[in-house]
């Protein structure tokens, strides 16, 4: 990147924006409840090299939808504050290489926040680019886009792509199991593991995995990154292309998570700062994980499956052809689960967003009977 800021290129740099087009101060856009609202449409060939964007609240609520080349689906629908790393509706100031985000007031929900992205997005023919205020109030946006066009296509370029995923909570099978105990021992591997763990993509087509970040809401409060990563490339086998050894190590980090965002990896919101509530990003800047006809990129959520917090995700990849994105869930069912001052989890059955449980095995049966005979439990 550093080493082509020489290069010279033969294209015109653009830009749409907020800016009040009468001259005076009004720098931001209305976006009322429900509406959709195009924040650029840009002719190609070209690239997006730059998405700013700042605004008060709804970080859940508002959708960014991404359109490559006229294709009849979006090939990025993600809630705003996810898709630049900050989960569940908290704002926090944090770096990284291909996102970063400026506040005066971190770790809480809903307060005004920079937004940036610099990941590259070629394309050919036309980019939209959409914001969906899907509250039940007036959203007010500030943003930049930032953009080049080109004299012909960039060769062999990928479309960029970005879903999003939550499961409130997860089904997992022993979550009154503490971490990292006997009874959470158990065997999880082949099918077992390709059905049952949390999916972070699952795609087909050729392209190239760049990275995710994942967001927890830690219910049971000890902790929750146990789960190891397992990437499929190009269908099921076992082992799996890419096997890890736990959710802080797939995050390239070890001895749980720590208070820092570093430029391919981190923790743009911290849990000790929000009683509960972790987003973490990993980028494969320097190792895509390549794939010609499809990927699974999943994690235990707990060794073998066993917790039940809430779990959010937003996976980044490269695509030879412009894919839809899966559809979030609605508006309530992605809301941040919220905590009284006494640290009691206010569980809202309007927001759950259940995927199946964990069907228990003649083990999984065993260790819970184990655990409850230890604690006192019938």
């Amino acid at each position: 990147m550093i080493h082509e800021l020489s290069t010279l290129h033969n294209g015109t740099s653009g830009r749409c924006s907020s800016w009040d087009t009468t001259g005076r101060n009004a720098d931001s856009w209305t976006i009322e409840p429900g509406e959709s609202c195009v924040l650029a449409d840009i002719k190609g060939p070209g690239a997006i090299t730059h998405i700013w964007m700042t605004q008060a609240n709804h970080y859940r609520e508002c959708l960014i939808r991404i359109t490559w080349d006229n294709a009849k689906k979006p090939s990025v629908l993600v809630p705003l504050g996810d898709f630049f790393c900050l989960g569940n509706g908290i704002v926090n100031s944090f770096e990284s290489l291909l996102f970063t985000a400026s506040t005066a007031i971190n770790h809480q929900f809903n307060q005004g926040c920079a937004l940036n992205c610099y990941a590259r997005m070629p394309f050919g023919e036309r980019a939209v680019i959409e914001l969906v205020n899907e509250s039940k109030e007036r959203h007010q946006q500030y943003f930049y886009i930032d953009y080049e066009t080109l004299d012909e296509p960039q060769s062999n370029a990928g479309y960029f792509h970005a879903e999003f995923r939550r499961t409130n909570p997860f089904g997992g099978w022993g979550h009154e199991i503490l971490v990292n105990t006997p009874e959470a021992d158990i065997v999880n591997k082949e099918k077992l593991a390709w059905e049952n763990n949390y999916v972070i993509l699952d795609t087909k087509g050729k392209g190239h995995y760049i990275g995710c970040n994942i967001s927890v809401t830690n219910f049971q409060g000890t902790w929750w990154g146990e789960g190891d990563d397992m990437i499929w490339v190009d269908g099921y086998k076992w082992p799996p292309d890419l096997h890890g050894t736990g959710s802080e190590d797939y995050l390239n980090q070890a001895w749980a998570m720590q208070p820092n965002a570093f430029l391919r990896n981190g923790s743009s919101i911290y849990e000790k700062s929000t009683n509960g509530y972790q987003t973490s990003y990993v980028l494969h800047i320097e190792n895509p994980v390549m794939f010609e006809k499809e990927i699974k990129v999943t994690m235990e959520h707990g060794h073998g499956n066993h917790l039940a917090n809430e779990m959010a995700s937003v996976a980044y990849w490269y695509a030879e052809h412009p894919a839809a994105a899966v559809t979030p869930p609605t508006v309530l069912k992605r809301m941040p689960v919220l905590c009284d001052n006494k640290g009691n989890w206010l569980y809202d059955k309007k927001n759950l967003c259940p995927v199946k449980s964990v069907p228990l095995n003649a083990e999984m049966k065993k260790m819970k009977v184990k655990w409850n005979k230890k604690h006192g439990q019938s």
